[in-house]
This record gives C-alpha cells, sequence and structure tokens, in this order.
C-alpha cells in the first residue's frame, strides 16, 4: 500500500531549498575539462593533497608531544619544521591564487576533506 503524506508548506520550501543546496554544490565540485584550467585545477588537487598531510603530521606530532616521546630538542626541531612547512603552504595559495577554501575539496556524503 502507497503512502499518501501530504507535505506541509514548511516541508516542500525545506525540501526545495535542500535540493537547491544539493545543486549548486554538485555544480560547484563539477570540474569544467578544458585545456585552460587543467593546469589550475591539477594545481588545486596537489595543494589540497599536500595540505591535508601537512594537517595529519602536525596532529600526529601534537600526539607524539603530547603523548611524551620526543625531547625537548626535538619537539623545538618539529616546530620549527611545521611552521616553515604552513609559511611554505601560505606562500604557494597566494602564488597559484588559492585560498583555504579553494583546498577543502567537498566528499560528497563523506563531507569536507577538511
Amino acid at each position: 500500500m502507497k503512502d499518501n503524506k501530504i507535505l506541509s508548506d514548511s516541508e516542500l520550501q525545506e525540501n526545495d531549498l535542500a535540493d537547491l543546496r544539493n545543486q549548486k554544490s554538485s555544480e560547484k565540485s563539477r570540474q569544467d575539462l578544458n585545456p585552460e584550467n587543467a593546469e589550475a585545477g591539477l594545481t588545486q588537487l596537489v595543494m589540497s593533497v599536500v595540505e591535508l598531510l601537512r594537517r595529519l603530521t602536525e596532529k600526529q606530532a601534537m600526539q607524539r608531544i603530547d603523548g611524551g616521546s620526543l625531547t625537548e630538542d626535538e619537539i623545538e626541531k618539529l616546530g620549527e619544521t611545521l611552521m616553515k612547512l604552513e609559511n611554505k603552504m601560505e606562500e604557494l595559495k597566494e602564488h597559484f591564487n588559492l585560498t583555504d577554501e579553494d583546498l577543502n575539496l567537498d566528499l560528497g556524503p563523506l563531507g569536507d576533506l577538511m
């Protein structure tokens, strides 16, 4: 037997808004594949992966520091290295005209990358 549910105006509006959001998100995540923007798309993808790895490395470093498995000298070197990497990422984002949002990939039902 088929359920004949009648939706209220507010439920219809909410469904319409959700559909528009999904459509807009889908359009945003599609890449226009042509030779002019292929290089920019590849740069954005590579930078996104590098940023993800940088954040994972930083998180792992904090866990090691909190766990007490590093000496003071190792903590100092690690902090300096992570700071240099973050600064280089900022420099590269500026060079390629990318923002943090550009590097945050939409993975559909899995959510955002970062």
